[in-house]
């Protein structure tokens, strides 16, 4: 996950970086570092990525779903 992928997912929510930590039973610093682009656990990311995706965030990657667009978020329904 991204940087602004995760910023993008979080806004699709209307969820704030301490919204994300408790999802995911983080600390909001290691959200907030993460999106700062300091260093953080992978296993951190990958927790990040689950709670969102288990509200209902799906990840699309470069090239995915359409060869002309870039990374991504969408909200399933």
């Amino acid at each position: 996950m991204r940087i602004e992928q995760c910023r993008s997912a979080r806004a699709l929510l209307n969820w704030s970086a301490a919204d994300l930590a408790a999802a995911a039973a983080l600390g909001s610093a290691t959200v907030r570092r993460f999106e700062s682009g300091q260093t953080v656990q992978p296993a951190s990311i990958d927790t990040m990525r689950q709670a969102l995706e288990a509200a209902g965030v799906t990840f699309i990657e470069s090239g995915e779903a359409s060869r002309k667009a870039g990374f991504g978020v969408r909200l399933a329904k």
